[in-house]
């Protein structure tokens, strides 16, 4: 790579970084400061490091899968975890190098999509319903996949519309993506 590409990669607008087996090779400088870190202290670790628990770490590895079986681009927004502790909303995308094995190679983009503070605390539980909630999945479905039963989602979703002072699940995930039709912020 020349001094121009070198540049570019460390410099572009989204955090961009190369793994295999979902362990961080190589990761520019926007990449490093989104997530609070110096890049050396990223290189050579695993992507856990920006997950709140092994769960939602696990959970989130087989999401995507197909399209990159398929040489396809995968794409998604979702929940991050900075080095304090602080939540932020961005676009994920994916691509891999090895179909056959999507994880072994990829090239991964983050870009924000909310630079705004985090608003509320969330609790481990409420992160990961709030995760579900973005793919799209319904209480019953996230009860299933967290091993709970459908009430207890409904309840962590009633705390989460609180916290974030919504009525809806539609108006809470459009807020976090910065796409609320009435500007406010959580």
């Amino acid at each position: 790579m020349n001094d121009f590409e070198q540049l570019a990669f460390e410099h572009a607008p989204m955090g961009l970084t190369l793994t295999e087996n979902r362990i961080i090779r190589s990761c520019n400088e926007t990449f490093a400061q989104m997530f609070g870190y110096a890049k050396r202290d990223l290189i050579g670790r695993s992507f856990r490091l920006l997950y709140g628990s092994d769960q939602e770490f696990h959970q989130i590895r087989d999401i995507g899968l197909e399209p990159l079986r398929k040489s396809l681009p995968y794409s998604d927004e979702r929940l991050m975890r900075r080095s304090d502790g602080t939540l932020f909303w961005c676009r994920f995308r994916a691509r891999t190098l090895t179909p056959e094995a999507p994880l072994a190679r990829t090239v991964l983009s983050f870009a924000l999509i909310d630079n705004s503070p985090s608003g509320p605390k969330l609790t481990p539980r409420e992160r990961e319903v709030l995760l579900l909630l973005s793919k799209g999945q319904t209480s019953k479905e996230i009860a299933r996949v967290l091993g709970l039963s459908p009430r207890t989602v409904e309840d962590v979703r009633a705390r989460l519309l609180k916290k974030f002072q919504v009525k809806n699940v539609a108006v809470l995930l459009a807020r976090l993506s910065g796409h609320g039709t009435d500007g406010a912020r959580p």
